[in-house]
């Protein structure tokens, strides 16, 4: 299945989901589940919690799939939003009285900050994520990288860049109080 989810397949898929049919929970959930659980268990860094936000998140879609507004983003966005603001919360729960609340913070920042990065990364167009990952993880330069795609150095060196700029936004958290309904955690 494709990565880019087009807003036609999401505003069917939340009328679908509307009407009550258990199948568009099933077709969400197979192009979904991947990206839920991965994200809460970046944050959560625990199987079985991931485990639980993955059931968690796509019982709240079920139970309120008015609460998607397809002209804030795609499904995808809305998903990951949810995810991570539930594995925020259930990190914070699980870490009360661990230690100071600037320690507390710090973690759930940290936290967030890579499962956002895990999310970029995966949503990333394949020649991006392709020539970062060349960088990355075989610490190639620019030049090896084109010659591993077989590109140009000025192409290598715009992908590299382009997914750079991308990622630096992982640090950047989001304005809590500024999301549209639906768009934070669940309650």
């Amino acid at each position: 299945m494709p990565k880019d989810v087009p807003p036609r397949w999401d505003r069917r898929m939340q009328q679908r989901l509307a009407r009550g049919e258990a199948a568009a929970l099933g077709e969400l959930y197979d192009r979904f589940a991947s990206l839920v659980h991965g994200l809460a268990h970046r944050v959560l860094g625990d199987e079985g919690a991931a485990d639980r936000i993955t059931r968690e998140v796509f019982g709240y879609i079920w139970e309120n799939p008015d609460a998607y507004d397809p002209k804030q983003g795609s499904m995808r966005s809305w998903v990951a939003r949810i995810t991570q603001g539930q594995a925020v919360a259930r990190l914070r729960q699980t870490e009360l009285g661990r230690g100071s609340r600037e320690e507390l913070e710090q973690k759930v920042r940290s936290a967030s900050a890579a499962a956002r990065a895990d999310y970029i990364v995966t949503s990333m167009p394949a020649p991006l994520r392709a020539a970062l990952e060349l960088a990355y993880f075989k610490r190639r330069n620019y030049r090896q990288a084109a010659a591993d795609l077989r590109i140009s150095e000025d192409e290598a060196r715009r992908r590299l860049r382009l997914g750079l700029q991308l990622l630096s936004t992982a640090n950047v958290l989001p304005q809590e109080d500024t999301a549209p309904p639906g768009y934070g955690s669940p309650r």
